[in-house]
């Protein structure tokens, strides 16, 4: 009778514990409530999805709900699949991660010769920003051929390979063409062939700007992002830079990336040893707001592997706590707030549950 007693008053504290903390995530996104852009929030614990719901909307024009099985555009948490990629190549003996870009990509300039794919993954590779290479005037969206014409006519760079941190989304975008080149698919290609596929990650693609279907309905139950301007939501979806692929391109929901989180844990994706290279810190992140190491398309602080995203109307982080087997992921389409801290505090009471009385 004791016992009986004793785990029906754990099960109702840990009810009562679980409600509470989904009441305080509830409160942390009331900003994307109502007639909105939205977001979706995923809590993961142990494999199982503790919080799973959609905020406000995902398309204002048609009053369109954001669900679980909204697609956002992952901007740079796309960046952890070129480099998921890259490995597996590496494991298939397609390349190796000392090779110089060079090596895969000769019309970059000779300055390049030392930087090595390892470099690029780690952001130490010392590229220029191809953002800061557009033509004035350009109003065509870039493309990859774009971004390695503009690199292989600079020969400058920021500083010798392998002895600074610098963010770099060029180096992502030359190691999507690696991906092209040393795999013989294009990238979408080899992302939906040996990520998307296997996991059964069946609503998660990478765009394509030349798609044959230019309104996007290539993209399943697509989010559209908006940009807040003189107190009104206006749709700013794309930009310029939006049609580069290896440092932004792909389109995921938080149930898909439950299968992605979920592969991180074994081996049925990627190898111990490729898991191990992703998750070490190789640089220490400067010239960013938050105390990091970086990996390989992770950033790493503390006990978290974690990522944000951010382009024209869209604002993601994943953040893993791998020790206690806990994730969280929140996707939004539109350009504020920036939810890394959001996510922190959501995260805080699945973290350290308050002692029950």
């Amino acid at each position: 009778m004791r016992l009986a007693l004793l785990l029906a008053s754990l099960i109702a504290a840990g009810s009562a514990h679980a409600t509470d903390a989904t009441q305080n995530a509830d409160r942390l996104m009331q900003k994307y409530q109502g007639e909105v852009p939205g977001a979706a929030l995923l809590v993961l614990k142990d494999g199982k999805p503790l919080l799973r719901k959609g905020y406000g909307l995902a398309n204002l024009e048609e009053h369109a709900a954001v669900t679980p099985a909204t697609d956002f555009r992952l901007a740079s948490v796309s960046k952890q699949f070129t480099a998921a990629a890259i490995l597996l190549l590496a494991e298939d003996g397609k390349l190796g991660l000392d090779d110089s870009i060079r090596h895969w990509l000769p019309s970059l300039p000779p300055s390049t010769d030392k930087v090595t794919l390892r470099q690029l993954l780690s952001h130490t590779g010392g590229l220029i920003d191809y953002e800061d290479l557009i033509p004035p005037g350009q109003t065509a969206q870039l493309d990859d051929q774009d971004v390695l014409r503009m690199l292989s006519a600079t020969p400058r760079s920021y500083f010798a390979p392998g002895t600074a941190y610098r963010y770099s989304n060029s180096g992502y975008v030359l190691l999507g063409l690696v991906v092209e080149k040393a795999s013989g698919a294009t990238l979408q290609d080899f992302l939906e062939r040996r990520i998307f596929k296997p996991l059964h990650m069946d609503h998660t693609l990478l765009y394509v700007h030349d798609d044959p279907t230019p309104d996007g309905s290539s993209v399943p139950n697509r989010a559209y992002g908006y940009s807040k301007t003189g107190g009104r939501w206006l749709r700013t979806d794309q930009d310029l830079t939006s049609a580069t692929r290896g440092d932004g391109g792909i389109y995921s929901s938080i149930d898909d990336l439950a299968k992605w989180d979920a592969a991180l844990y074994d081996d049925r994706l990627l190898s111990d040893a490729s898991r191990k290279a992703a998750f070490s810190p190789h640089a220490k992140v400067t010239g960013e707001p938050y105390e990091a190491s970086y990996g390989y398309g992770w950033r790493i602080t503390g006990d978290t592997l974690w990522h944000s995203g951010e382009s024209i109307g869209f604002r993601n982080v994943i953040v893993r706590w791998p020790k206690q087997h806990l994730t969280v992921i929140l996707l939004s389409n539109r350009n504020e707030p920036e939810p890394y801290r959001t996510v922190l505090k959501i995260a805080e009471p699945f973290l350290h549950p308050a002692p029950q009385s």
